[in-house]
């Protein structure tokens, strides 16, 4: 999921709060003020929340709502951390053979994983960990020393895929008990955590606010004067400015590229997009980005679709209704039948 060496705990999380210009709601009448904050140290990212409420008090509110569900869901999702008086999913995978009693957020998710891990042919399976961790080692460490940086070995990585897949999960939905049957079994919900998190949060909140976590993008319905949202499509050669922007009432934007975590050992750099066949970073695209109505789907999807042929990913996409945007290696750039009808340029 992600990394905590070295991570610097939060002191204010509620880091930026900003007042911008006021606009009139046609609906209610009321004076509806735009308003934005920024909180640090979830899910390793930062999160950026814009809305508009009838006064700063009443946004306040709801920033520390958001606040409160997104730490409880990073402390549930947690798999390099565990924390007092709570099973997560830390808790699950350094005591296998356990049965384990989880919170209904854990099972939510779990459910989720597993429908998303048969329905994409096994691309995203978060009963990968056993062989994401050692990636993610590896990544850790390259990063820290650079001069000795390496790759996983093939057969540490061939033993490790001996322990993954949803056969060692025991899933108890109506008792809410978690158990991974095999000693070595490890999950790893790093393609579906954040976007899953951020689904379930933005589904209770008013119209008229956008979450970014990360680049995970959710908006919860048209500004107060019935205008969408604009959202940037990254360039994942890092240049400015964005490639498209694409504008959105409702629904949410997530992107996966190669350029977002990686490391550079043996002359060349190796991401964090694991292909479940090769046990390799994935080389068919340089970023695919999702457009749907629920950011957690949207996370499968572009993680998903980087590891599979266009045709195959159209194919999944059409089971969620859901549009895409591919970049091939050479900048190519693809579109799915519905994607272009939302940009605006």
């Amino acid at each position: 999921m992600r990394g905590r060496t070295g991570r610097v705990r939060r002191t204010a999380m509620l880091a930026a709060l900003m007042l911008a210009g006021v606009l009139l709601s046609g609906c209610q009448g009321k004076r509806m003020t735009r308003y934005q904050a920024t909180l640090l140290d979830l899910f390793d990212t930062v999160t950026s929340i814009t809305g508009y409420a009838e006064s700063e008090e009443r946004f306040r509110e709801t920033v520390g709502r958001i606040e409160a569900e997104m730490t409880a869901y990073d402390h549930l999702y947690d798999i390099y951390r565990e924390y007092p008086d709570l099973v997560n999913l830390c808790t699950v995978n350094r005591r296998p053979g356990e049965t384990l009693e989880v919170d209904r957020r854990i099972v939510e998710l779990l459910v989720f994983a597993r429908e998303i891990d048969e329905k994409s042919g096994h691309r995203t399976d978060a009963m990968l960990g056993s062989v994401l961790r050692l990636w993610h080692d590896a990544r850790e460490a390259g990063n820290a020393d650079p001069e000795h940086a390496a790759v996983p070995g093939e057969e540490a990585l061939r033993d490790a895929a001996e322990h993954a897949g949803f056969r060692y999960l025991e899933l108890d939905e109506e008792k809410g008990t978690v158990r991974l049957t095999d000693e070595g079994a490890r999950l790893d919900v790093g393609a579906l955590a954040k976007g899953f998190a951020v689904a379930r949060i933005a589904e209770g909140l008013p119209e008229g606010f956008l979450l970014s976590v990360g680049g995970n993008v959710a908006a919860t319905g048209a500004k107060p004067d019935g205008a969408a949202w604009i959202i940037g499509v990254q360039d994942p050669d890092g240049g400015e400015g964005y490639l498209h922007r694409l504008s959105l009432q409702k629904g949410a934007v997530v992107t996966s590229g190669d350029y977002q975590r990686f490391y550079v050992a043996e002359g060349k750099t190796w991401h964090h997009i694991i292909d479940p066949e090769t046990l390799m970073p994935g080389t068919r695209w340089r970023g695919v980005t999702v457009v749907c109505q629920d950011s957690g789907v949207g996370d499968a999807l572009s993680t998903s679709l980087f590891l599979m042929t266009k045709e195959e990913g159209e194919k999944l996409l059409a089971e969620y209704g859901a549009e895409a945007m591919w970049i091939a290696p050479d900048g190519t750039e693809y579109f799915s039948g519905g994607f272009q009808a939302l940009m605006m340029d």
